[in-house]
């Protein structure tokens, strides 16, 4: 269930704007972790999957685990939540909407920045990091797609369904409040395409081996692509984005982080 708000206390509304006059809403939330002097704190900027908000309780939690390790911020999507504009489901307007937030982040005064993208937001954090005009010192991608018009598993025949089909549009703007732009006339470059040009920046990829969306074909493709400098994690277990992501797997990414931006 979607939850109009965040209900933390400790979350603050965020704005930002798009390069294409986009207006874009979500939270952010500090830091409580301790940084030893001479270190560079984090601030991670999240975004989340299709059809989620950064008001929904999973995504919510996930945020609460990562503050041990840096400041949060994450906005909605254009077409999700709070955000204007309507979605193109993950192509080159998403990737807009997260070069804002990291440009808004660094306007803000964070020093180190780095991106963490789940399911759709994974795939569009790693075209930013290779494509972006405001580039993450490190990036982190959980259960992304590598490639587009996956129809592989019943549920992504089912977005697919949402996207495709009138009836599914309807159901979409009414049930989830997902607001979707035309369909894409000109096909962009897909994570597969790219993910080479995000070295020299790190990168880690994570993908779990029970991903009911996206088999674990595209982790292996992703990895291949991306080259000996990126870290791969097969997760055993692990479902699909921020509903199967655990505590303990946002520690091992926290920690991750933190060795790879204060080595």
């Amino acid at each position: 269930m979607l939850l109009a708000h965040p209900p933390q206390s400790d979350h603050r509304d965020l704005r930002v704007v798009t390069s294409d006059a986009v207006a874009l809403s979500g939270i952010a939330a500090a830091s409580t972790a301790t940084v030893p002097a001479g270190d560079r704190p984090i601030t991670f900027v999240v975004a989340h999957g299709f059809t989620n908000t950064v008001a929904y309780p999973p995504f919510l939690r996930l945020v609460g685990w990562l503050r041990r390790f840096g400041a949060v911020r994450a906005l909605d999507f254009r077409g999700h939540g709070r955000s204007g504009g309507a979605s193109s489901v993950g192509g080159d307007p998403e990737v807009a909407d997260v070069d804002a937030a990291v440009a808004a982040a660094r306007a803000d005064g964070a020093d180190a920045v780095v991106t963490l993208g789940l399911s759709m937001g994974g795939g569009v954090a790693l075209r930013q990091a290779a494509l972006g005009q405001h580039r993450p010192d490190a990036v982190v991608c959980v259960s992304a797609v590598s490639r587009w018009y996956v129809r592989d598993t019943r549920p992504m025949r089912r977005v697919h369904w949402l996207l495709e089909t009138t009836a599914g549009r309807v159901l979409g703007s009414r049930v989830v409040r997902l607001r979707l732009d035309e369909p894409w006339r000109t096909l962009p470059l897909s994570p597969l395409q790219v993910v080479h040009r995000i070295a020299p920046t790190p990168l880690l990829l994570v993908h779990g081996d029970r991903d009911e969306y996206f088999p674990i074909e595209h982790f292996r493709t992703l990895v291949q692509a991306a080259g000996p400098a990126a870290t791969a994690w097969a997760v055993p277990g692990l479902g699909h984005a921020e509903s199967a992501v655990t505590a303990p797997l946002v520690e091992r990414i926290g920690r991750w982080a933190s060795a790879t931006i204060n080595p």
